[in-house]
């Protein structure tokens, strides 16, 4: 069994991505202004932007978190989406902000904002840290977008290869 470290470049510096996450929080902050929002973040990989976008925001936020599966230990998605960890917030009614750190496919963001819209949300927006349009074989509507990516496999600031690599400071990319 061979365990060489892969190799990785940088594809979105850690200081492109506080601008990022800055600019991201203004807007929102702006947009929501007066509303209580509640942000649902979708584990495991979303968790670090979320936390340093929460900390940017300018208005009282409540948090829930939902874990879909679809990737397992691959490089692409099964296509099959499952719910491992379900919300424990009531959304009816509520301004819901999904916090997602990559829209690839499609396939799993799609998935959960129609399982989101059952519960009959006031509203339902969409923040991706990052989107991969290159991919995407369901349409997906992002609100609000951090980056537009190429076609690579990103680990970093909370994205991994099976469950490694998510402590990363910058987003980079494996190389092949």
């Amino acid at each position: 069994m061979c365990h060489r470290k892969p190799r990785l470049e940088v594809l979105i510096s850690r200081e492109e991505i506080s601008q990022a996450v800055n600019r991201l929080a203004s807007q929102i902050s702006q947009d929501y202004k007066g509303k209580q929002l509640l942000l649902i973040g979708v584990l495991k990989g979303a968790f670090v932007f979320m936390a340093d976008l929460i900390r940017q925001l300018d208005l009282p936020v409540e948090i829930d978190f939902v874990r879909l599966s679809s990737y397992g230990a691959a490089q692409k998605s099964s296509g099959k989406v499952k719910v491992v960890q379900p919300l424990k917030s009531l959304i009816k009614g509520r301004d819901v902000l999904v916090i997602e750190d990559i829209v690839d496919t499609g396939i799993t963001t799609s998935f959960l904002l129609d399982y989101l819209r059952r519960k009959k949300p006031a509203s339902l927006k969409l923040c991706a840290l990052t989107d991969k349009p290159s991919r995407r074989q369901v349409p997906v509507s992002i609100n609000y977008l951090g980056f537009t990516i190429p076609d690579k496999f990103i680990v970093g600031y909370g994205l991994d290869f099976d469950e490694k690599l998510r402590y990363l400071p910058d987003i980079c990319f494996l190389e092949r």
